[in-house]
């Protein structure tokens, strides 16, 4: 049985990563793509995933008082599937606006959720190793570019509507698959009043009181910024370099994110959350030095360099990240506590991140592209300061902490 149910896990991460991944990666290409739409346009849709991630606190109390997690998280791949098939038939800014926005306000809670359901039933220790399976089928998504210019026989795959139709299919067979995951019961009594505090996510902090904990928080949302940049800029980025196969070059990064995220358990048992964190870090600067390099000197190879950090830094920032809350958070919190950090980061950081990086991709024009070369050292100029930040504000969260 515990066999089988790892299997089904497995197969939930690779469902819920693939079906976001075909679609979104070359999203703001496809945006770009669309006549009469405005860099300022392009940001607020791309900030759907900011605003989706905003839901997550309160499906996490949905998911730890009424609704058994596996039930809630078919209910919300179903709506995702509804809200991305009408998106297809738009070609307007409000039309995109409000479908999307409606398809990221059921999807982004399901990152937070399938991680709460994986570490009821795994240690959370081993989680980064079953995250991987969701590295797989976003590494997995790039195959329907290349499929698909045969199939449909197409020119381009990349930038076009063709990625929201495969999403769509994804999604309805990814409902399928969660009618058939673990049984993962609310944990907190139905009759437990609850506030905005609930609702928000922020019962987590008054909870816990710690300093530490906030900190991390803190920098979390300031790593994010630099972090969006490539993350939902990137597919303008190789646009404007014209690469023709964008999610798959894209996808590199997770390709070397299989690797990390086998090896980031090992990493936090032999150092620890902070080097770990701090490793992460690191692998940032890293990206955008290389990436930097590569504008200036005109060598695309430098670009798969600064691509392939990717890996390092969502296994052992991010996903680190949510090993190190479900340690310090109490049992009765862990869905919420995960929906939290997930607002905080895909919510909040995310939306600041798209916010700065839209205008300075907008100001700093050149030729009607943007220019690259100056955005990557503003990102990895701030990369540094965040670590400085980091290393000296954030302390490894000691035994004590990590058992109340």
């Amino acid at each position: 049985m515990k066999n089988l149910n790892y299997l089904k896990l497995s197969i939930m991460m690779f469902m819920q990563y693939m079906l976001l991944a075909v679609w979104w990666v070359p999203f703001a290409a496809y945006l770009n793509n669309l006549p009469n739409f405005e860099t300022s346009q392009m940001w607020l849709i791309l900030s759907s995933m900011a605003f989706g991630s905003m839901a997550a606190p309160l499906v996490g109390v949905i998911a730890d008082r009424y609704i058994s997690s596996e039930k809630l998280l078919a209910g919300l791949n179903l709506l995702v599937a509804l809200f991305l098939l009408l998106a297809t038939q738009q070609t307007h800014f409000v039309g995109l606006m409000i479908t999307i926005t409606l398809a990221m306000l059921c999807y982004m809670p399901t990152w937070s959720l399938t991680s709460s359901i994986a570490m009821t039933h795994i240690s959370s220790e081993q989680f980064p190793r079953l995250r991987l399976f969701g590295t797989i089928g976003w590494v997995a998504s790039g195959l329907f570019s290349m499929v698909a210019i045969h199939v449909f026989k197409v020119s381009l795959f990349d930038g076009t509507i063709l990625p929201l139709y495969c999403a769509v299919g994804a999604a309805f067979v990814t409902v399928l698959f969660n009618l058939f995951l673990p049984k993962t019961p609310p944990t907190v009594s139905k009759s437990t009043k609850y506030s905005i505090q609930d609702i928000l996510g922020l019962r987590v902090i008054s909870t816990l009181k710690n300093k530490n904990f906030n900190r991390f928080v803190l920098i979390t949302i300031l790593t994010v910024i630099p972090f969006s940049l490539l993350y939902s800029y990137g597919s303008l980025f190789l646009q404007d370099e014209n690469f023709k196969y964008i999610t798959v070059t894209m996808n590199w990064r997770q390709v070397a994110e299989l690797f990390f995220l086998f090896i980031t358990t090992s990493i936090l048992v032999k150092y620890g959350f902070k080097k770990a964190l701090l490793f992460g870090l690191v692998a940032l600067f890293i990206q955008y030095l290389s990436l930097y390099a590569g504008v200036v000197s005109g060598q695309q190879w430098l670009y798969y360099i600064g691509i392939l950090p990717h890996g390092l830094i969502f296994g052992l920032f991010f996903i680190a990240g949510q090993v190190y809350t479900d340690k310090v958070v109490p049992q009765e919190y862990k869905a919420q506590a995960q929906g939290f950090l997930a607002f905080i980061t895909w919510g909040v950081g995310i939306f600041i991140g798209n916010l700065i990086n839209g205008r300075l991709i907008e100001y700093f024009r050149v030729d009607q592209h943007a220019n690259w070369s100056l955005l990557f050292a503003i990102a990895f100029v701030s990369t540094i300061v965040i670590i400085i930040l980091f290393a000296i504000f954030f302390k490894n969260p000691s035994t004590a902490e990590q058992q109340k």
